[in-house]
Parts: C-alpha cells; structure tokens; sequence
C-alpha cells in the first residue's frame, strides 16, 4: 500500500461513532464543547456534564441545532455522590456508557506562598480526584458491557514539564498522566481502553480570559485536538493508543 493511501482519512463508515454514548465533563465551553461537536458530528450520543448547567444547555441546544443528539447533565466533579448519580443517570437512560473523557480542569496561577489551601484541594478535587472517581464509575458500567469502552483522559504539556506559579495544576496533570497509564495496564483485560490527550495551548476562555497578553496564534484551535480525540476512540477493536501528543506548531512550552 503506497504512503498515500496509509495516510488517507478514513471512509466515511469507517468514521463514524454513531450509536456511541459519550460523556464529556466540562462540556460546556472550550475544548469540552468541540469535543461534544466533534464527536457528536461523527454521529455520537453526547452528553455535556458540567457545573455550569445553564451553559450546558445553551451548548447543547446549539448542538441540537446542527442535528447533533446532545444533552446537558449537571456535574461537579469534585462531589462524588454527583459523579455517580451522573453515571447511574446516563445508564438508567442509554443503558450504556462507551466512553467518558475526563476534560473537566481548573487552574490557580500564583506562586506558592500566595496559594491557600483550599486552593490546593480545589485543583486536586477538580483534576485528579474527580477524573479517578469518574474512571472508577465508569469503567464499573463499561466492563459490564459488549465492546467495551474509551476513557479519555485530557492531560497537557504542564504534565511533562514545569514553570514557575503552576505547582498545583502541574501536580494534577502529572498525576493525570499517571493515572492514565496506571488504568491502560489495568483495565485493558476488560475491554476498556485508556488514553492520555496531552495538549498544547489552545485558543480556549480557559487561557484567553486569564492571559489577554498571550498572542493567539502561538495556540491551536481546539477542534484540532477535539479530531484527535475522536481518532483515538475510531481505533480498531485490536489497538490503542495509550498517550498522544497535540501541539500547535508555535508551541512555546514545548521543545
């Protein structure tokens, strides 16, 4: 087969998601709403699960708009008795779960010595803990199942490398990616496969309302990263991709 022909997208059938249950924490605005429209294009069952539930609806009735079957769900991640009465929710109504992508993140840019400790705990409850507990719910649903199941762990550059006034956020993302591993070792014999979407900076309100001085063509548009999720999860029953990397061209945190 010539190189072409390896690298052609794939056909239309062979794209497609249709049918799929897909959860997506934080789906209402950024990378978790091009996540929803990606996947949801594809033909994706979409639920937008986030705190903001006002947002989530608005999100999703844009979606429905463009014949994309999408529903909002409220979740805070950091409140476990919410992640699985979210989870109980989606089986009660679909009656299965086929992927969940932990997207949901917060940050608290600050040295140190200014960082209280309830801001300590709320980055840990938003970016670890809460994924760990929604892997947890999820995977319990999904290896009940025929097929399977994808989770998608949304990690980011600041989980392979440092800088000054992050140490919170970096301590989640590092353990994010961990945490990922951890779970393709474990739960691939029940037929869920796990994935670590370690991205670059993206044109998001989650960088743009904190840095207005960031110049947004050192970004990506985060549809491009929204794709690769989607690609990860059109993998062929027999593989998996354990950790990708996303990056714009002008990444400045990155080598």
């Amino acid at each position: 087969m010539s190189l072409p022909a390896l690298l052609a997208p794939p056909s239309t059938d062979a794209a497609s998601l249709r049918g799929r249950v897909v959860v997506v924490t934080g789906g209402a605005r950024g990378l978790g709403a091009a996540i929803a429209q990606v996947l949801g294009e594809s033909g994706a069952r979409v639920v937008l699960a986030d705190h903001a539930i006002e947002a989530a609806q608005d999100r999703a009735a844009v979606l429905a708009e463009r014949d994309i079957d999408a529903i909002a769900m409220p979740l805070d991640v950091t409140d476990a008795t919410a992640c699985e009465r979210t989870v109980e929710t989606i089986r009660a109504r679909f009656g299965r779960l086929d992927a969940l992508v932990n997207n949901a993140a917060i940050d608290v840019t600050a040295p140190l010595a200014e960082l209280t400790i309830e801001q300590i705990h709320s980055v840990l409850a938003t970016n670890l803990a809460g994924p760990f507990v929604m892997a947890k719910l999820c995977a319990a649903l999904m290896a009940g199942q025929p097929g399977g199941g994808h989770i998608v762990n949304i990690a980011s550059t600041a989980s392979k490398r440092a800088w000054p006034n992050a140490s919170a956020y970096h301590a989640t993302k590092w353990g994010l990616l961990g945490l990922s591993h951890a779970l393709h070792a474990e739960l691939r014999p029940q037929g869920i496969k796990v994935c670590a979407i370690v991205a670059g900076g993206m044109r998001t309100p989650f960088l743009l309302d904190r840095f207005p001085e960031l110049d947004p063509g050192l970004l990506q548009d985060p549809l491009n990263v929204a794709r690769v999720v989607r690609f990860v999860l059109l993998q062929p029953e027999e593989t998996v991709i354990p950790e990708v990397t996303v990056l714009p061209v002008r990444e400045t945190s990155w080598p």
